[in-house]
């Protein structure tokens, strides 16, 4: 039998201020779409169209247009909200599906987006559980000047003062802005229990650079007395960040490359060997890697790349996940995943500290998690794993 033969975008920045994160992103989906084109029973053949923006808001348009003009229906693709949010309405306009597999802010739907990545109620909440469990009930947020920051700000903001904290204060640089000695300044003055770092891509590195080093000048333990704990600190980041900051930084996600089991064990050992010169594996590698399984898993039960019938029949699929089950929520469109808190090491990896014990429903406007504020639903979730 003839294998259908079905083209989808493949549109992640791998140059550019963040092109470390693109690049990681754009290695996990080819990595499905080889291991699926491999499968000698399969009959399915995915065809990837590979677009670099090179992290340039303006790129993105063009590059969709482009591909839907080639009556590509399914792109996998963006890592900024403010990316995702320009080309929207292009989907939804056109018809076509966006795969977007990147940890966000929440508080959106879409008919045309399809999101593997954690919604806030997977990240934010448990991350602001942890800190006040562990850290303290003050914070200073440092963030890049976008809907991610503004918005993981404001969700930290309004979860920490319901459980009597604090942010103390909210600073924003431009994306690529890497001149920190004024912030670090601001934050080592202020003495946060913690800070929580909404940067992105090279300002980032800087932020963590800067802070141990001045803390280390001063004599102040940053680990301990200041940690930075973020939302969107990967692996192939800690070695951009470079080994004198490279440690003791919390990261929540709901994958982390050092989670032994059979199935993620399959996956680094794959990633390692088609992409010997990295980026590493990361939770953003993997949440690409599910949209293309998911995808194809959805297109093979369908027949077509027919958005409705595709919609559809990813509703009901089930993948076996690095990470662990990953599903969709049918009225949400979101992924169910499964929501950790990891610790950064010297060798380029995380030590996992809690986990859920089972994927955890996504509740992208928050709604079920502001009900259950009374009956704290994360705290037997979460369970200390090291």
């Amino acid at each position: 039998m003839t294998a259908m033969r079905i083209p989808i975008g493949i549109v992640f920045s791998a140059t550019g201020s963040y092109g470390t994160v693109g690049r990681t992103m754009q290695n996990g989906a080819l990595l499905a779409c080889h291991q699926i084109n491999s499968q000698t029973d399969g009959n399915l053949r995915i065809e990837p169209v590979v677009i670099d923006p090179g992290s340039r808001l303006e790129a993105y348009v063009p590059a969709v247009e482009g591909l839907l003009a080639q009556n590509i229906r399914h792109i996998v693709g963006c890592y900024t909200s403010s990316a995702r949010k320009e080309i929207i309405p292009i989907f939804e306009k056109r018809d076509a599906l966006l795969w977007y597999p990147t940890h966000y802010e929440g508080f959106e739907s879409s008919e045309n987006v399809v999101y593997t990545g954690a919604a806030p109620n997977h990240h934010i909440l448990p991350l602001v559980e942890f800190l006040v469990a562990r850290h303290g009930r003050r914070a200073f947020c440092i963030g890049s000047n976008y809907i991610w920051a503004w918005e993981s700000n404001r969700v930290l903001r309004e979860e920490l003062i319901q459980r009597g904290g604090t942010v103390m204060a909210e600073r924003y640089l431009s994306v690529g802005e890497t001149e920190m000695a004024h912030i670090v300044s601001a934050v080592i003055d202020a003495r946060p229990d913690f800070v929580f770092n909404s940067l992105i891509g090279e300002s980032a590195y800087a932020f963590f650079r800067a802070m141990r080093a001045e803390c280390k000048r001063r004599g102040i333990d940053q680990i301990g007395d200041m940690p930075i704990a973020s939302c969107n600190l990967s692996e192939p980041e800690l070695v951009e960040i470079g080994p004198e900051a490279i440690d003791g930084h919390l990261s929540s996600s709901a994958y982390f490359a050092s989670i032994d089991t059979p199935a993620n064990r399959a996956f680094v050992a794959d990633y390692a060997k088609h992409f010997p010169h990295g980026p590493a594996a990361s939770g953003e590698a993997e949440s690409a890697y599910v949209a293309v399984r998911l995808l194809a898993q959805a297109l093979a039960q369908a027949g077509s790349d027919d958005i409705a019938a595709v919609k559809h029949c990813v509703a009901s699929q089930t993948l076996d996940a690095p990470q662990g089950a990953v599903s969709i929520d049918p009225d949400t469109l979101h992924a169910y995943l499964t929501p950790r808190i990891g610790r950064s090491r010297r060798d380029g990896q995380f030590d996992v500290l809690v986990e859920a014990p089972a994927p955890v429903r996504p509740d992208p406007y928050l709604v079920r998690s502001s009900e259950a504020l009374e009956q704290p639903i994360l705290r037997p979730i979460l369970k200390v794993v090291s």
